[in-house]
């Protein structure tokens, strides 16, 4: 910013000794570099807040282009979804009038329940008996229950 040099830097060093003296001229130094300092801080702090504000800005211009991208987007997901509802509807209208009686002898869906593994595995049920397979979930309490030996007395 300011060219200044060794030599200019003397200069202003002896014209300072003449004029303060000897006695002050460290304390009037200090306080110098003291103020150097602080105006030093004060810049580097306006120039990050200045920045700060620079990239804040910068981020809120990014926020509106992906919010509107973002709107865009659901839009036309309205859009296709609305259209796709309607074709839906038409089309199971159509076959729900054509075919009624074609889908009369597939059974409804039922939820099969509680232990449905073992009450509709893949092994017939005399297979089961047969080879001691457990047809029943037991309790951990149960198994224990059926498996301790008996007490003797």
């Amino acid at each position: 910013m300011f060219d200044i040099g060794v030599t200019k830097i003397a200069l202003i060093g002896a014209i300072a000794l003449v004029v303060i003296g000897p006695e002050k001229l460290p304390g009037v130094a200090r306080m110098a570099g003291n103020l150097l300092g602080r105006a030093r801080n004060y810049m580097a702090e306006v120039k990050a807040e200045v920045n700060r504000s620079m990239e804040l800005d910068e981020l809120r211009k990014m926020k509106d282009t992906f919010t509107g991208a973002a709107r865009d987007v659901e839009q036309t997901i309205q859009t296709h979804a609305s259209d796709f509802e309607k074709s839906w509807t038409e089309a199971t209208d159509a076959a729900a009038v054509s075919s009624d009686a074609s889908y009369a002898h597939i059974p409804q869906y039922r939820h099969p329940g509680k232990q449905w593994r073992l009450k509709r595995g893949a092994l017939p049920s005399w297979y089961k008996a047969r080879t001691g397979v457990r047809t029943k979930a037991l309790s951990g309490a149960a198994r224990v229950a059926r498996f301790r030996p008996p007490k003797i007395s």
